[in-house]
């Protein structure tokens, strides 16, 4: 038992190091690919992106999920290659039946995403990286179902950095354009491919069972409406941007989400952490308490968090990107905001986990993306970035208030739902201070005020009192929380 404890341990840390690894990569490219292309260009990286994101959760189609339900279903290794392999064919062959549209209907495809029907040459590129790619996730997924961790983060790791290294090469010595950034990327997936063949040829045999097909899509199709319904929550507001305003308006915009994510280095780990965590107290005494008390520190310690971001982020962008990106640093801190309440509710959805109603999440998330696209069809034509961010903010407030709700109907923890509100509106109203100081001709000094309402405010919740309160025993020691 304590084996597989320590193992559990070990993996956690490697494939928090694996996420932390490939995050900063990005984020640290992020001003080296700016530094190269202009707004309306990243715009179009951005949105490039984006579609290559949809496409991938029509490519993976429930499958990841059905094939670790029947790779442990069996002991039996022939039985699960030839699982492994027909959801290698399912992917291949959804990919390949995506370049239809695009050969039948390609100029349009990319006038309607790009504005530019000669840019149909991203979408192919977009594409070709996608196939290299399925093969790459086929591969680490088995290899995590095989408990070859180090492999996996190697890889992940080797693939992320050529893909830093080919696209800063090909936009430097190739050409300074999307098309150049997307090439870098096609190359680096080239490479990573060849150097796994002797590994993944065995999964790409053709051995169609279709019985076996029908059994991966029966259990993984209906989870793809949850999938798409989160892919269109992240990513539906930039496409209205693009109708709306321009790529310009997309470009600021991107950089500004993708700085946004950045707090994800630290509640990556967390989340990972926090779910075998709360399953393993869930028949502890003293447990329910002890939940409330992590509800609350991760609350006002992400409350800080989100104020300190708002600071520092004009600094952020004004030392690393160029002048025309300038005007992102207004949305870091709301759309960090937004980020926060993302991993928030995973928190907050315990109870749901532990009573076996994970569907209400599901059922939650796929009304909030409808109610996501409706607030960006009102808000976006008024305000365009900024109506982006308001419909993105209500839109997950919304959704967490009703999970949190139903969480604490069927597992209530005893946590002061007033006090996590008035915490979550002193944050609200700090950052928009904090904003409105940054962009008002007023002395850098009064940053403080907004500062200061938020101590206020949080002192005025004494919820110091609630993480320091004591919780009953748990196998003999008096457990606190800080």
């Amino acid at each position: 038992m304590f084996a597989a404890f320590k193992r559990l341990g070990a993996d956690s840390l490697l494939y928090a190091f694996m996420n932390v690894g490939t995050k900063l990569i990005a984020f640290l490219m992020l001003p080296v690919y700016t530094s190269y292309l202009s707004k309306a260009q990243y715009g179009a990286v951005y949105l490039i992106d984006q579609w290559t994101s949809m496409l991938t959760f029509l490519v993976i189609f429930g499958t990841d999920s059905a094939l670790s339900f029947y790779y442990y279903d069996t002991d039996d290794k022939e039985k699960r290659l030839l699982y492994v392999r027909n959801v290698m064919y399912v992917r291949l062959f959804i990919v390949a039946l995506l370049f239809l549209p695009v050969v039948v209907a390609g100029p349009w495809i990319a006038h309607a995403l790009l504005d530019e029907p000669g840019d149909v040459d991203l979408l192919y590129l977009s594409l070709m990286t996608l196939l290299l790619d399925t093969i790459f996730v086929v591969a680490t997924t088995v290899m995590r179902f095989e408990f070859r961790t180090k492999s996996v983060v190697i890889w992940t790791l080797v693939k992320m950095s050529l893909v830093a290294v080919l696209s800063y090469a090909a936009l430097r010595w190739l050409a300074a354009t999307p098309e150049g950034l997307l090439m870098g990327r096609l190359v680096s997936s080239a490479l990573v491919f060849l150097l796994m063949l002797h590994f993944t040829v065995k999964y790409m045999v053709w051995r169609v069972r279709w019985d076996v097909v029908k059994q991966l899509l029966a259990y993984g199709a209906p989870l793809v409406p949850t999938s798409l319904a989160f892919w269109a929550i992240a990513n539906v507001s930039t496409l209205f941007l693009k109708h709306f305003a321009s790529l310009e308006e997309v470009g600021v915009f991107g950089v500004a989400l993708r700085l946004a994510t950045v707090i994800t280095l630290i509640t990556s780990g967390v989340q990972m952490a926090w779910r075998p965590y709360s399953m393993s107290m869930k028949d502890r005494p003293g447990h329910r308490e002890l939940f409330a008390k992590v509800y609350m520190a991760l609350l006002v310690i992400g409350a800080v968090g989100l104020v300190a971001i708002a600071t520092v982020s004009p600094w952020l962008v004004e030392a690393f990107f160029k002048p025309e990106y300038r005007e992102a640093s207004v949305y870091i801190p709301f759309l960090s905001a937004v980020t926060f309440l993302n991993f928030y509710y995973l928190i907050l959805s315990t109870g749901l986990f532990l009573t076996k109603e994970t569907g209400y999440i599901s059922r939650v998330f796929t009304l909030a993306a409808l109610l996501h696209l409706g607030l960006n069809a009102v808000l976006v034509p008024l305000w365009l970035s900024w109506g982006a961010v308001a419909a993105s903010l209500i839109t997950y407030l919304i959704a967490v208030v009703f999970i949190f709700r139903k969480s604490q109907q069927v597992y209530p923890v005893p946590v002061s739902w007033k006090k996590m509100n008035f915490i979550l509106v002193a944050t609200l109203l700090a950052l928009i201070v904090i904003v409105y100081v940054q962009q008002a001709p007023l002395a850098d000094g009064w940053v403080l005020a907004g500062w200061g309402l938020f101590a206020a405010m949080l002192f005025a919740t004494r919820v110091d009192r609630d993480l320091r309160r004591p919780v009953r025993t748990i196998e003999g020691e008096n457990v606190q929380n800080t």
